[in-house]
C-alpha cells in the first residue's frame, strides 16, 4: 500500500496533503517553513503517517517551479528515517498539474487545493518516468543550465552593444569592414578613436599600420581593408559631440562585460567537462559533438530507460511539430512545439550544428532541408537535423554502442 504526498512549495513555506489509494485524506494537512528545520519536521510527519496507516511505500510529488523545491527534493531521498518506505520523488511540469486540475469543476485556487491535486495526480498513476528526479545528474544539470544562462547573457550583451555601436559608428555596426565586429582589431578601433571623423582624417598609411599592429599581421590585404575602413568612416552618420563621451563609456563597459562573461564561460566549460567524466557514454563517439554539448544532452536525458521510445524523448526535448489540418487542408508552415525542455532542445540544436559540419550524412540532410524550406531556411533545416540526431542519440544510448558512419554498421 502507498501514501501519496502532494507538496505545494513557495519560497517561504510549503503545504502538504496526504491521501491513500482510495483518495481519502489520511493525515491532517501539514504546513512548515521552507528551511532546514521545516524539512526535518516534514520527514517526521511523513514517518508518523506511514507508521500510523501501516504503509510501506511513499510517493511524493511537487511542481517544478523555480528552485523552491530543490532542497526538499534533495533531502527526502537521503533521509535515513524515510528509507524503509522507499520514497519516490516526482517533479511535475506545472502544465501537467494544471491540465489534471481541469477535470475537477469549480475547484478553488489556493495552496492547499494545489497540494491536494498533486497528491491525487500521483494516486491516479500513469506517471511519466521522466518526472522522477534522478539525483545523480543534478550537479551536471545545474552546470549545463548555467552555461545556457551565460550564453544567453553574452548574446543579449552583444545585441545591446551593436545598438550603441550604430549610434557612434553606423557603418562599422553594419558589418561591412571587419568579419568579426567583436574581434581585437575592431575593439581597438572602437575604443581608441573618439569618432568616425578621426578615422576618416587619418592618412591611409597610418590606418594600414594600425591594422597590421592590432591584427598581428593577419589581414591578407591591409591596404584594401584600410581603404574600406576609411570610406566607411566617411559615410558614417555624424554624432553630436556631447553624446560621444557617454556612448564611448557604454561601449567600453560593454566590451569589459563581454570579456568577463566569456572568461566565465570557459571556466564553466572546464567544470562541465570535469563533472562529465563521471558518466561514461557512447555519445562522445559522434563526430563534431564536443564534451560540453554531449554533457548538456546527457544531463537532461539522464537514464534513457525513462523514455519508452524516441518519440517520447523528442516530445520531452520539444522537437515535435503540432499538426494543423482541417478537412482536405493541411498547413505547410507547422510551428515547432513550445513545450518540452528548452535546455535539452538547445543542446540538441547546438550539437546538430556541429554534426552537420563534420558528418557527411548529416551535412547532406541539412542541405536538402535547407533547399526545401520556404522560409527560415537555416533555422528550419537545423531543427530538422536536430530531430534526426535525436533518433541516433536514442539508439546509441539504448544499445550502448559507439557511433559508426552510415554504411559501416555491418563491419
Amino acid at each position: 500500500m502507498s501514501l501519496f504526498v502532494g507538496i505545494d512549495v513557495s519560497s517561504k513555506d510549503f503545504k502538504v496533503k496526504v491521501m491513500n489509494d482510495q483518495g481519502d485524506e489520511v493525515s491532517k494537512r501539514f504546513h512548515a517553513s521552507n528551511d532546514r528545520l521545516g524539512v526535518q519536521s516534514l520527514a517526521s510527519y511523513l514517518v508518523n503517517a506511514c507508521k500510523t496507516h501501516s504503509e510501506d511505500r511513499l510517493v511524493v510529488g511537487m511542481e517544478a517551479t523555480s528552485v523552491y523545491s530543490w532542497h526538499i527534493q534533495m533531502f527526502l531521498p537521503e533521509e535515513p528515517s524515510l528509507a524503509p518506505f522507499n520514497p519516490q520523488i516526482y517533479s511535475f511540469n506545472p502544465k501537467i498539474v494544471s491540465k489534471f486540475k481541469e477535470f475537477y469543476l469549480d475547484l478553488p485556487k489556493n495552496d492547499w487545493v494545489d497540494a491536494w491535486v498533486i497528491a491525487d495526480r500521483l494516486r491516479f498513476g500513469r506517471l511519466p518516468e521522466n518526472c522522477q528526479v534522478d539525483f545523480r545528474f543534478l550537479p551536471l544539470q545545474r552546470l549545463t543550465r548555467f552555461r545556457c544562462h551565460l550564453v544567453e547573457n553574452i548574446t543579449r550583451e552583444k545585441n545591446y552593444f551593436l545598438t550603441n555601436l550604430f549610434l557612434k559608428y553606423s557603418t562599422l555596426a553594419q558589418g561591412k569592414v571587419f568579419s568579426n565586429t567583436f574581434g581585437a582589431t575592431s575593439e581597438s578601433l572602437i575604443l581608441e578613436f573618439l569618432s568616425p571623423e578621426e578615422v576618416a582624417a587619418r592618412p591611409l598609411d597610418e590606418l594600414i599600420e594600425f591594422l597590421v599592429d592590432k591584427g598581428k599581421s593577419k589581414f591578407k590585404d591591409p591596404e584594401g581593408t584600410a581603404t574600406v575602413l576609411r570610406e566607411a568612416a566617411r559615410k558614417a552618420h555624424r554624432f553630436r559631440g556631447n553624446l560621444l563621451q557617454p556612448v564611448n563609456l557604454i561601449l567600453a563597459t560593454s566590451f569589459e562585460t563581454l570579456r568577463t562573461l566569456q572568461l566565465r564561460l570557459k571556466k564553466i566549460d572546464k567544470a562541465i567537462e570535469a563533472e562529465f567524466e563521471h558518466f561514461p557514454n557512447t555519445l562522445s563517439s559522434f563526430p563534431g559533438v564536443g564534451p560540453v554539448c554531449t554533457a548538456g544532452i546527457i544531463a537532461k536525458i539522464a537514464d534513457i530507460r525513462r523514455f519508452p521510445n524516441e518519440a517520447a524523448l523528442a516530445k520531452y526535448a520539444g522537437l515535435t511539430w503540432k499538426t494543423h489540418q482541417s478537412g482536405v487542408f493541411t498547413a505547410d508552415d507547422i510551428p515547432l512545439s513550445n513545450s518540452g525542455n528548452r535546455y535539452l532542445r538547445s543542446y540538441f540544436v547546438q550539437a546538430a550544428n556541429m554534426v552537420r559540419l563534420n558528418e557527411p550524412e548529416y551535412k547532406a540532410f541539412y542541405s536538402r532541408k535547407f533547399k526545401e524550406s520556404k522560409t527560415h531556411h537555416h533555422r528550419r533545416a537545423l531543427v530538422l537535423t536536430a530531430r534526426k540526431l535525436l533518433r541516433m542519440v536514442d539508439a546509441l544510448l539504448c544499445t550502448n554502442q559507439i557511433y559508426q558512419p552510415k554504411g559501416n554498421w555491418g563491419e
